[in-house]
């Protein structure tokens, strides 16, 4: 009996060995405790904003010529309407100066004709009181009048003359602008093509010829974003926006929806975006930007604060996470999500606070019936 015993006892020992030996090992998990906190319904862009200047331009002359004069380099500050280029153009201003010539002529021929059509009427009317008193005949003083009516008439023409010589004077002086660029706007010059003695070319429609200059007023700036069409009818003007630039990670821009365009844009098939605007809440906050800087903005349609959330990231398909049981051991666990974001998802049944849930999800033999610990945290 006492031997039986033994041996049982030994069986028994070996037996709870081996399980302990061939157990499955826990498998370490990172895991959330269900909280309450604030979840907010955002949008974002499809593909990358930028940032843009509220006035740029890209002038050209209309006219192309020999680049005779450049008063500005890259980078220059430039003031509302600063001479930045001029083509050569002698053969111009030597036809502006024929033609102020031709205006001063005709002027003085306006003052001879005007002055003998003067004189003509005063004879006129000398040979009219004449004739009335019996002094000369009828026909002289009829003569008279007709020889000041036609001095008067060569006045008037010699006035319309004038006219059309100050009417050409205009249009030299016109061409002679087609030769410069002047700043429509105070800026900076973003990028010039062409230098002293080189050949500037305009661009005649429908062919893409790189600009003279290109002028920015980095003074006022906004965001552009293409976003997705099936979001465009939630954006609406005034909705809060963050904005996170590439180049500045750790900063975060405040602005505002400003303008939705009126229509879609299909860069590709696939693709197909509306366009908004933002401004900055604090348009100081962005001077030192760049225009053309990457810039993504997340456009903020609702927020929820207090509420029962957890990550995303822990929800799987079918509305369904992994809570951890007071065992150790996972079981699945339907809930009734709400507002939700790529970050936070609001629980309005299925889990209460306390409650643990498991994010690791990626981890093989992560599922229903698993024995988990929480992964500790690398020192």
């Amino acid at each position: 009996m006492r031997r039986s015993l033994i041996a049982f006892v030994i069986l028994g020992l070996l037996a709870a060995a081996a399980w302990w030996l061939t157990r499955p090992k826990p498998i370490p998990v990172r895991l959330y405790t269900v909280a309450a906190g604030k979840v907010e319904a955002t949008i974002a862009n499809t593909r990358a904003g930028s940032i843009e200047a509220c006035q740029r331009t890209k002038l050209s002359t209309i006219l192309g010529g020999r680049i005779e004069y450049l008063g500005v380099k890259e980078g220059d500050r430039v003031e509302a309407g600063q001479v930045l280029m001029r083509l050569w153009h002698e053969d111009l201003a030597a036809r502006a100066q024929v033609a102020e010539a031709q205006l001063a002529t005709a002027r003085n021929r306006v003052l001879e004709a005007c002055a003998v059509a003067e004189n003509s009427e005063r004879e006129a009317q000398r040979q009219e009181q004449l004739a009335a008193r019996g002094f000369v005949s009828s026909s002289r003083a009829e003569a008279a009048r007709t020889e000041a009516k036609a001095r008067r008439t060569a006045c008037i023409g010699a006035q319309k003359d004038s006219v059309t010589a100050q009417r050409q004077l205009a249009a030299a002086r016109a061409d002679l602008k087609r030769t410069v660029i002047i700043a429509p706007f105070a800026g900076t010059v973003a990028k010039i093509v062409g230098e002293v003695g080189e050949y500037s070319t305009p661009s005649p429609p429908g062919v893409p010829t790189p600009p003279a200059i290109d002028l920015i007023d980095d003074s006022c700036l906004y965001v552009k974003a293409p976003m997705d069409e099936l979001d465009a009818p939630k954006i609406k003007p005034g909705q809060i926006v963050r904005v996170r630039i590439d180049a500045l990670p750790e900063r975060i821009f405040e602005g505002r929806v400003r303008r939705i365009a009126p229509y879609v844009t299909a860069v590709e098939k696939q693709a197909r975006t509306v366009d908004v605007e933002v401004d900055f809440a604090a348009p100081e906050a962005a001077r030192g930007l760049l225009v053309g800087y990457s810039a993504d903005v997340e456009i903020l349609l609702e927020v929820r604060e207090n509420v029962l959330r957890i990550p995303s990231a822990a929800l799987q398909e079918g509305n369904r996470v992994l809570r951890v049981n007071d065992a150790g051991r996972l079981e699945a666990r339907s809930i009734q999500p709400g507002l939700a974001n790529w970050e936070w998802t609001e629980v309005r049944a299925g889990l209460e606070a306390g409650e643990r849930i498991v994010l690791s999800l990626e981890k093989e033999g992560v599922k229903p019936g698993a024995y988990v610990i929480e992964e500790r945290p690398p020192q």
